[in-house]
């Protein structure tokens, strides 16, 4: 669950010079990275390390999402969980355990990686502190919240050509979830039913 509530939250290695970049002018460069791709649909690779660098889990799955608001993450089984978003509430549901969790999209989930990816663009500077650098076709981006109210303690997020490439988030206990990002599909037609959820029957429900 933690780490599903990180990533509602959205190591590249340079071969040329890389340039810190100003606040100011990271935070216009990802926003206009961001602004292109409307819709995005990808699949994904996700692996989590603890602090010492010891895999704790390895899982894959299918992100769409539209802009602003609508998400969709499904990890494939073994550990099958689905995670939707329709701008207002968030449900995660557990085909395992038969349990759907429903959260309202509140003021802390927005600044989370998954929404950051989703959301208004326009915030992104208000929330987060922000450099990148670049080294031939990569951009890295760091952001680290302004807020201490958050689940992670750095995002890392990288295009590749103009493209999304991966992510990584850091937690506050130094647990590291590196996300690969495949076969991206931008602005291309997604449909919104993609982001509605039906409480199958006979789930339990858990609102928060």
């Amino acid at each position: 669950m933690r780490l599903i509530r990180m990533l509602l939250l959205a190591a590249l290695s340079f071969t040329s010079v890389s340039v810190l970049a100003t606040d100011d002018a990271s935070a216009q460069r990802l926003t206009a990275l961001l602004n292109q791709a409307k819709t995005i649909n990808a699949r994904f690779s996700q692996l989590t390390l603890d602090g010492s660098g010891t895999q704790l889990q390895e899982t894959a799955g299918q992100l769409v999402l539209k802009r602003p608001g609508l998400f969709r993450w499904h990890t494939d089984e073994p550990m099958e969980q689905l995670l939707v978003s329709n701008g207002e509430k968030v449900w995660l549901y557990d085909p395992d355990l038969e349990q759907v969790t429903i959260q309202t999209l509140d003021k802390r989930l927005t600044h989370t990686p998954a929404l950051l990816l989703s959301g208004d663009v326009s915030q992104i500077q208000e929330n987060f502190e922000i450099s990148h650098k670049e080294g031939g076709n990569v951009v890295d981006f760091m952001l680290k919240p302004k807020s201490k109210d958050t689940l992670f303690d750095s995002l890392r997020l990288s295009f590749r050509s103009g493209v999304l490439n991966d992510m990584q988030l850091i937690d506050t206990i130094g647990q590291r979830t590196n996300i690969l990002f495949l076969n991206v599909k931008m602005n291309e037609s997604v449909d919104d039913k993609l982001f509605s959820f039906e409480i199958p029957e006979g789930a339990d429900v858990i609102q928060e």
